[in-house]
């Protein structure tokens, strides 16, 4: 018997009694089992969310992009279904709308939306902020783009949320290697400064690339990388060194580094990244 199943199932096929059924396992949906001894997670939701709507359901949103291999998505994260279904049980969201055969494929035995449906998912219901990082890890983990996008935008040109869809879209950049790094990005973005680039190489004498810089702008009158530094940054001895090290040959290439750690404020790191582009321009407009 699989480790989830439909408790009516095992039930009928006398797998199980509704004594074990009841001391032995746990429901993780209605009519949906697990061995109490397993561990939580975000895949066991998935299938049991999916076994839920009768095998019926296309996961979708944060789920789907986290069994295409995006990182970043909550354990606890609902469980996003294209089904038919207007009453379903907590941990589980569902959604009564059109798709085509070429929006899903299997995945695990179950039928799941393809990156680029499920970034089409995920730009129309999360908030922007929300959505561009699961948007950033989806395009990193799957190697999609807008463009990918764009002929599920024009066929549901109706539907709902598509507006906020295209604002994600045009956000996305599978540079992120984390939230916060997403987060910095958009910071900047908002504040008026022209859109970043992310993972910049900077090269050696030899040509090679020694660094990639999590974002900023190269223009040779501006030079100016901004970074964020995680809690691994400062917590592993030779990533620190390295981090150091790093940072003295990025800057005897003539880059203006801005470091960004946590518990910076938001107006803090924009004043930082403003004297930066005044010292390379003497104050003139970003723009």
């Amino acid at each position: 018997m699989a480790t989830i199943f439909l408790g009516s199932e095992a039930l009928a096929c006398n797998e199980v009694t509704p004594g074990q059924l009841r001391w032995r396992y746990r429901a993780l949906f209605p009519n949906v089992y697990t061995p109490k001894i397993a561990t939580p997670s975000l895949y066991a939701n998935t299938v049991g969310a999916w076994l839920w709507s009768r095998r019926t359901g296309v996961v979708t949103g944060r789920a789907a992009a986290a069994l295409h291999g995006a990182r970043w998505v909550a354990e606890d994260s609902p469980i996003e279904l294209l089904a038919v279904n207007h009453r379903p049980p907590q941990g589980i969201i569902t959604r009564d709308e059109h798709f085509l055969y070429d929006d899903v494929i299997e995945m695990h035995d179950m039928a799941v939306a393809t990156p680029q449906r499920a970034a089409y998912d995920l730009g129309r219901y999360l908030p922007r902020d929300a959505a561009v990082v699961h948007l950033d890890a989806l395009a990193r983990a799957a190697g999609i783009r807008a463009e990918h996008v764009a002929p599920l935008v024009a066929r549901y040109k109706g539907a709902r949320g598509i507006k906020r869809l295209r604002t994600a879209l045009e956000l996305m950049d599978g540079g992120a290697q984390s939230p916060k790094e997403t987060w910095l990005r958009l910071l900047l973005i908002d504040a008026g400064y022209p859109r970043p680039k992310t993972q910049i190489p900077v090269l050696d004498d030899y040509g090679h690339a020694f660094a990639y810089l999590d974002m900023g702008w190269d223009d040779e009158d501006l030079k100016i990388a901004v970074e964020y530094d995680g809690e691994q940054h400062r917590t592993d001895r030779a990533q620190w060194t390295w981090d150091v090290t790093r940072l003295r040959k990025v800057q005897d290439r003539g880059w203006h580094h801005v470091k960004v750690i946590a518990g910076d404020r938001p107006n803090d790191v924009l004043r930082r990244v403003a004297q930066a582009w005044d010292s390379r321009r003497g104050g003139r407009q970003r723009r």
